[in-house]
């Protein structure tokens, strides 16, 4: 067997599990980008060479060159003659791109810096989103919202349900981008929106209890459909202190209220 480049990271490569189909490279794709974005490798480390894995995946030389390519598309990686293959900085990641999106929806544990960097894109974008909905929200938008809140009640108490109610919780945040009624905003929380799944999944695993959350979530419903803007851009600063809280992570010298628990009157 032929031995691994110098550069390369043996106990790495070995970590990654096989495709969940066999055969195609955008399977193989997909376990390589959930490896970068999951912060396997940092940026600058050397990515394996072609032939090692070649052997670790039994693939064809031609399944990997593709696989690469579609990372290489997306930002992830940079080839170079002469240089090999490097993990790019994650400021080069094309996370708008649709195959990144389809790659972060289905990421378990994503990368610590991009936890932050979404969080701080929420933080800047979400409580003026939900200000814009207090004002323009119709009772269409007003079921949506009620409908995703009433969802995550259901779902809060029961661990087995996390993802369920994960769901409830990105669709709550959605409705509001579209209760917003600009079209700018509604189609960044689109694109973005795997990477909002996979950061508020991550918060749901750091959380005990989901309660306090969950009257921080009432809050923004009661002030949008109380069309009370100030109050549902506070309440959505509230939620996102909580998030914060619960992943570790700073808000970005932005003043937030400590999350001290909230309970319904």
């Amino acid at each position: 067997m032929t031995a691994l480049s110098s550069h390369a990271k043996p106990s790495q490569l070995s970590q990654l599990p096989q495709p969940a189909e066999p055969g195609g490279a955008n399977a193989l794709a997909t376990v390589l980008a959930h490896a970068i974005l999951s912060g396997h490798w940092a940026s600058g480390d050397t990515f394996p060479r072609e032939l090692d894995l070649c052997q670790h995946f039994a693939a064809s030389r031609n399944r990997i060159r593709n696989a690469l390519a579609a990372l290489s598309a997306s930002g992830l990686i940079e080839r170079t003659a002469g240089r090999g293959t490097v993990v790019r900085d994650i400021v080069e990641w094309h996370l708008l791109d649709p195959q990144m999106s389809e790659w972060m929806a289905g990421l378990e544990s994503p990368h610590p810096q991009l936890v932050r960097e979404v969080f701080a894109f929420r933080l800047s974008a979400e409580p003026f989103v939900a200000e814009l909905a207090a004002l323009a929200a119709t009772a269409q938008d007003l079921a949506r919202i009620e409908t995703a809140f009433d969802g995550m009640c259901e779902s809060a108490d029961d661990p087995a349900r996390r993802v369920e109610h994960a769901e409830h919780d990105v669709a709550f945040h959605d409705a509001i981008y579209r209760a917003s009624h600009n079209l700018v905003w509604r189609q960044m929380g689109l694109l973005l929106r795997p990477s909002i799944v996979a950061l508020i999944q991550h918060s749901h695993h750091q959380a005990d209890s989901l309660d306090d959350s969950l009257a921080r979530h009432r809050r923004v419903l009661e002030a949008i459909r109380l069309r009370q803007p100030d109050a549902a851009r506070e309440a959505t600063e509230q939620v996102l202190a909580r998030t914060a809280a619960d992943l570790g992570v700073d808000s970005g010298g932005r003043q937030l209220r400590h999350p001290v628990a909230f309970t319904n009157e």
